[in-house]
C-alpha cells in the first residue's frame, strides 16, 4: 500500500493556511492557527485519531480560519485516502469527558452528509464560537465526503462536550479509515465505487 499522505495549502484574501497530513501517524501534531481553542480540539483529533498533524494557519477573522481549516483537513484525508481501497469505512465511536458523551458515526462513502445533535449553551470558548463547530463539521465532512453523524447525549459544560466530540471524531475516523486485510485492496462497496 503506498503511503497515505498529503500536503494542503490555501490562500485567500481572508486565510492562509498550510497543513501536512499523514493518515497513517502516530499522533503528533503540530498546529498554531491563533485561535487556542481550535488548536486544542485539532490536538484531540490527531492524538485519538492517531494521525500526524502539521497546521500553520492565519486569518482575518475566526469564521474564515474555522471553515478554512475544516476545508484543508477535509481535502487531505480525502487525498490521503486515494482510492480507498481496502479501508473498512464504517465505524463509530462515543467518548466521555467528564459531565459530557458525545458518539460519532461516519462512513467514508464517497457521499457528504451531516446529521448533527449539538446541544451547546452557546458561549465563547476562548475566542471559538460554540455555533462555528457545526460548521466545521459540516466543512470537514463536504471536503472528506464522508457521511458523518454527531450527538452530544449530554452533559453540561461547552469545552468538555467540544472535547468529547473531537475525541469521538479522531477515534471513528482512525477505525474507519483502517485498512482490512480481508479485503485484499478490494472498495467495501457492493456497488464496487466509493463516490456518487
Amino acid at each position: 500500500m503506498s503511503k497515505r499522505l498529503t500536503t494542503v495549502k490555501r490562500e485567500t484574501k481572508e486565510t492562509q493556511i498550510s497543513l501536512e497530513f499523514n493518515l497513517d501517524g502516530s499522533g503528533q501534531y503540530q498546529i498554531a492557527t491563533g485561535l487556542k481553542m481550535l488548536d486544542h480540539l485539532l490536538s484531540q483529533l490527531a492524538q485519538h485519531g492517531r494521525f500526524d498533524l502539521k497546521i500553520a494557519a492565519r486569518g482575518d477573522d475566526s469564521h474564515h480560519l474555522i471553515e478554512d481549516v475544516a476545508i484543508c483537513l477535509g481535502k487531505a484525508f480525502n487525498q490521503a485516502l486515494g482510492e480507498k481501497r481496502g479501508i473498512i469505512r464504517m465505524a463509530n465511536a462515543s467518548v466521555p469527558m467528564d459531565d459530557a458523551l458525545a458518539t460519532v458515526a461516519v462512513d467514508i462513502s464517497g457521499r457528504a452528509y451531516t446529521v448533527l445533535e449539538l446541544p451547546f449553551a452557546g458561549n465563547d470558548m476562548a475566542g471559538f464560537p460554540t455555533d462555528l463547530i457545526r460548521h466545521f463539521l459540516e466543512s470537514l465532512a463536504i471536503e472528506a465526503r464522508l457521511n458523518l453523524h454527531v450527538n452530544i447525549v449530554y452533559g453540561t459544560n461547552d469545552h468538555h462536550k467540544a472535547e468529547a466530540l473531537f475525541k469521538a471524531l479522531g477515534r471513528a475516523l482512525d477505525v474507519a479509515t483502517g485498512v482490512d486485510a480481508r479485503l485484499s485492496g478490494e472498495l467495501p462497496s457492493t456497488k464496487k465505487r466509493l463516490e456518487r
